[in-house]
């Protein structure tokens, strides 16, 4: 098992050189605002979405419709992986890309219930805080339709390059 895994073998980063320890990478996945939920259907087939999420004790949080793909895939199989990108810079003369990358293997859980009110103010807070002041009001009247899924996460890993 990884050093950066809580349950599981996860393969390890081929580029040691380039990893991230665990809490540069719990960092890089708190300070983004968009990643990508990728799950699996009952044919296998693939499915990754970009979506706004949340990071509360590090535990990841987005919200979405009651009804949709993913959440079908996460209802069949809640193995999920989902990948945020932060920095990056094309960098044409070396023919490569500074960046840097987190990916997040978990189990997903779709919350519909009273319990998803902390997560969605969680998500205004940290998305949109100026709206704050309004995100009660907001959160009421959109409460009956908004579905939370929280990623407990298994394994994370990250890696940075930054070439001059």
């Amino acid at each position: 098992m990884g050093k950066n895994s809580i349950t599981g073998n996860f393969p390890e980063i081929r580029r040691r050189d380039r990893a991230l320890d665990r809490e540069s990478a719990l960092n890089l996945l708190r300070q983004g605002q968009i990643g990508v939920l990728s799950t699996v259907d009952d044919k296998n087939q693939p499915y990754g979405v970009p979506v706004n999420y949340a990071v509360l004790h590090d535990t990841i949080y987005i919200h979405c419709a009651k009804s949709g793909h993913k959440l079908d895939n996460i209802r069949k199989n809640h193995k999920v992986s989902f990948c945020v990108v932060g920095s990056h810079e094309l960098k044409p003369e070396q023919f490569s890309t500074n960046y840097e990358s987190v990916i997040v293997f978990g189990s997903a859980e779709i919350i519909e219930s009273e319990a998803k009110r902390i997560p969605l103010k969680t998500l205004i807070d940290q998305l949109i805080p100026q709206m704050a002041p309004f995100g009660d009001d907001y959160i009421d009247k959109h409460f009956k339709r908004t579905a939370i899924i929280k990623i407990a996460i298994e394994h994370i890993s990250g890696k940075r390059r930054d070439e001059k």
